[in-house]
């Protein structure tokens, strides 16, 4: 089967999909409100156990090429859509089926070990990114010729700053080849001239992608790697078309 006919078949699709997270032992009203804040959606206080729809009624359907942004503020349901696009979460009600292979990259930092040096967690991670040993062994180089790390890469990455960790996490995530990629922004930590040096690496990694998901507060960045978005609110879909139609109305929204 050649790449272009696989290609063809790589699509995510949802239909009344919805995500509880029931709370347990709540103490107060307060905890509740917490946590709704922090995955976002709507409490159901009439269950018998306080219940959090994080996500409700999401209907979807992703074809190869698609280019998605996500907006909404925080709270909104951003990250808990990636994830149950992801196949991380299932949907407790309705239902999501993806086809083609993930790399969910919702936090740079996670798949990487401190006590081990850079070039060793520039392995793990690729492999907890879905790439093979052979695959990582052959990236390396170009890896830590982008990361501008030099002998820091021989180093536990305990040592390292929040900038260099970025730097390396961002040199493999560009590196991979995925079907879907779900990303979500978190590399505000980084010098500009590195910044810019990303954004050609991202392109060049969507390029490469059959679908991307990407969450973002960025209007520049929705629009270099983006054509249509999601507006995320409470949980729920509140529009979705043209990238630039989602994001006036959502800027006009006060977001």
């Amino acid at each position: 089967m050649t790449v272009t006919e696989t290609a063809r078949h790589v699509s995510i699709s949802t239909e009344g999909a919805c995500v509880d997270f029931p709370i347990f032992d709540a103490k107060s009203r307060s905890l509740k409100k917490t946590v709704a804040g922090l995955v976002g959606g709507n409490i159901d206080s009439g269950a018998k156990v306080p219940i959090i729809e994080a996500l409700k009624d999401i209907t979807l359907h992703l074809e190869h090429g698609a280019r998605v942004g996500l907006v909404g503020h925080n709270g909104a349901g951003k990250s808990t859509l990636l994830r149950l696009l992801s196949g991380i979460y299932e949907p407790t009600r309705g239902r999501a089926a993806i086809n083609g292979r993930v790399a969910p990259v919702f936090d740079l930092g996670v798949g990487m070990d401190p006590e081990i040096s850079g070039l060793e967690n520039i392995m793990i991670r690729g492999l907890f990114l879905g790439m093979t040993r052979k695959q990582m062994e052959s990236r390396v180089d170009d890896i830590a010729d982008f990361t501008e790390l030099g002998d820091f890469l021989r180093m536990p990455l305990r040592t390292y700053s929040t900038g260099m960790r970025v730097r390396l996490a961002l040199g493999v995530v560009t590196s991979i080849d995925p079907e879907i990629l779900l990303l979500d922004e978190g590399i505000g930590a980084v010098d500009a001239a590195f910044l810019e040096k990303s954004k050609k690496r991202l392109s060049e990694l969507v390029e490469r992608s059959g679908l991307l998901v990407f969450a973002s507060h960025s209007d520049e960045f929705l629009r270099e790697l983006c054509d249509t978005a999601l507006w995320m609110e409470h949980g729920q879909i509140k529009q979705q078309g043209p990238l630039e139609d989602v994001l006036r109305a959502y800027k006009g929204a006060g977001g």
